[in-house]
């Protein structure tokens, strides 16, 4: 779609892509709309994804704030709808006692781009990414409480998603969010204090022609919890199941952000449910130290360098593809012989709390390259444990 149609604005380029109201695609939304006979309003916006965008909205039943994700129209029966109903059968309906996030109904809306598929959640703050990204700025760090504590409860949801028979697969700092239940019965005023205004701009043509069917008549600013400081009060909810998938029904492909991709997608065609393993092990280092492990430019041998002693050296049956790797590669990787991890030696210079020093270990057995000697999430949840009584 050509932008230089419209009248310009910042959030024609920071917000979902207008080229995706179409037939098929979002639905959309104005501040002041209401879903399913008027009970839902939308207030604000939280965020939107590929396949989503999602709002702030006043349960008028509940007379509580909650989040609705409404799907694009060509999602079809919401893939995530089916595995966190398959959860729910496991949990006694009651994810957030899991550290999942609570979903509170489902239906479907029609509107001039197809029929979507709407979820309401329980309300929920910032991303883990969002805050650790302010820490990371202002060379802060969590209390070692509160990265304890996060790194329990994430072990306690990929064990119980693991136990039910289901792998989440795209375990990330996007996909955790803290809980918000000091705020879900604040008044909007109040509640606007930490979201931040709503910011909008109307949608208009340069021609001053009538907007396509199908476009939103107003671009909304998503909400950047400006006021939020409640992550050393809240629990964490492990959110977006749209790529989670049934052990021994794997996908033919995972979606994954580049540094978070398992070395068993570059390595071999095969993965399965511990790709979680990897990924939590990455979660946990990203709490300690508001980063991730490694950073991704587009080249996978240069990924593969950087996880070659992280942890452990590469196995001797993943030797011939690495060679092959360099080989075609234009720089020259040359991997360093030390006596010391690179995460051990991390450890061992900024780490200096002895409360947080079993994640060291929780860490290194989650990162593990082979997948078969990853350490299993209740594995890491006891060890955790063990560690933190001695």
């Amino acid at each position: 779609m050509d932008l230089s149609l419209f009248n310009q604005n910042n959030l024609l380029y920071t917000e979902e892509s207008l080229s995706r109201y179409q037939p098929g695609g979002y639905h959309p939304v104005s501040l002041g709309d209401t879903f399913e006979n008027g009970r839902y309003s939308v207030r604000h916006k939280l965020g939107w994804g590929g396949f989503s965008t999602v709002w702030l909205a006043k349960d008028r039943i509940r007379n509580q704030w909650v989040s609705l994700k409404i799907m694009t129209a060509d999602s079809g029966v919401s893939r995530e709808l089916r595995n966190l109903k398959h959860l729910e059968r496991h949990s006694q309906g009651n994810l957030s006692s899991n550290y999942i996030v609570q979903m509170l109904d489902s239906f479907t809306h029609e509107g001039p781009n197809g029929v979507h598929q709407c979820l309401v959640f329980e309300l929920l703050g910032p991303s883990v990414d969002q805050v650790l990204a302010d820490y990371h700025e202002s060379h802060d760090k969590l209390c070692a409480e509160t990265i304890i504590r996060m790194s329990t409860q994430l072990l306690k949801a990929v064990k119980f998603i693991h136990g039910a028979g289901m792998c989440h697969g795209d375990v990330s700092g996007r996909n955790i969010a803290f809980s918000c239940t000091n705020l879900l019965d604040t008044t909007e005023e109040q509640l606007f204090e930490f979201l931040g205004c709503p910011e909008t701009e109307a949608l208009a043509r340069l021609d001053g022609s009538p907007l396509e069917n199908g476009l939103p008549k107003q671009l909304v600013k998503a909400a950047e919890w400006v006021e939020w400081i409640d992550e050393d009060d809240e629990d964490i909810r492990l959110l977006d199941f749209g790529e989670s998938f049934l052990q021994g029904e794997e996908p033919k492909r995972l979606a994954q952000p580049g540094t978070l991709q398992v070395p068993e997608t570059i390595f071999t065609t095969f993965f399965d449910y511990r790709v979680d393993l990897w990924r939590t092990g990455c979660m946990i280092y990203s709490f300690l130290f508001t980063t991730y492990p490694f950073w991704y430019l587009g080249e996978d041998e240069v990924l593969v360098f950087q996880m070659i002693g992280f942890v452990e050296r590469l196995p001797t049956e993943w030797e011939s593809k690495w060679k092959s790797m360099q080989t075609r590669s234009s720089h020259g990787l040359e991997a360093e012989d030390c006596t010391m991890s690179k995460l051990e030696q991390k450890f061992a210079e900024i780490v200096h709390d002895p409360n947080l020093k079993p994640l060291l270990r929780v860490t290194q057995g989650l990162m593990r390259f082979l997948p078969s000697s990853r350490t299993t999430a209740d594995e890491a949840l006891n060890l955790l444990l063990a560690l933190e009584n001695n």
